[in-house]
């Protein structure tokens, strides 16, 4: 859900262009109430159960940040496309929400550090993964946790990351690492899926 700032993003697409149109998509606006139910359990057994910080990376429209945000925790989101920045702005009007335009690789927070680092589907077009992720893990509080939901979509030209070789990424990081495979999940994405998706909760020691 991120670009370089000049509306064209690692993985070719101007989600400037694509932000009035996002949410149209059931697991991005999550306007279908069993999605949005669907995603809700989900984050409240991804993230920490007392109210916490949580920091949304590639965060798009801002739709899992207000679930996480109704759920009582405090948000902070990034994404590098300023239109996206701004609907995510209008969606969680009045909550304890704030959303930033930035590098979800590198986010612009300073010293601030997070209960959870929480990324969907960003990971995969970001260049040198296994750096981004240990940049990430320095944002967490001790008994932080990073909750990151990725993919391998397509057939004949597939891209994303495989759960295999995120959690090898990963193993160095966290002492405890849970994979949960989303592909059957149907309410998640409000369709039949045929492709890999999962999610890795990971703590670091």
């Amino acid at each position: 859900m991120s670009d370089d700032g000049e509306r064209a993003s690692t993985d070719g697409v101007d989600w400037d262009a694509r932000a009035a149109a996002f949410d149209d998509e059931p697991d991005h606006g999550l306007r279908d109430p069993s999605v949005r139910a669907a995603w809700a359990g989900r984050l409240r057994a991804w993230l920490p159960g007392r109210a916490g910080d949580v920091l949304d990376l590639g965060c798009g429209t801002g739709s899992l940040s207000l679930l996480a945000a109704d759920q009582g925790h405090r948000v902070t989101g990034i994404d590098r496309s300023p239109a996206m920045v701004a609907l995510a702005r209008e969606k969680l009007a009045g909550r304890d929400a704030v959303f930033l335009v930035g590098d979800a690789a590198t986010p612009p927070v300073g010293e601030r550090r997070y209960d959870a680092v929480l990324v969907r589907h960003v990971l995969w077009a970001l260049p040198g993964p296994g750096r981004v992720l240990r940049h990430w893990r320095g944002l967490l509080r001790p008994g932080g946790r990073l909750v990151l939901v990725e993919g391998v979509w397509g057939t004949v030209s597939p891209v994303g990351i495989p759960a295999d070789r995120l959690t090898a990424l990963l193993a160095p990081l966290a002492g405890r690492l849970r994979v949960e495979s989303l592909s059957q999940e149907a309410a998640l994405w409000g369709r039949e899926v045929d492709d890999e998706r999962y999610a890795v909760v990971a703590v670091p020691d």
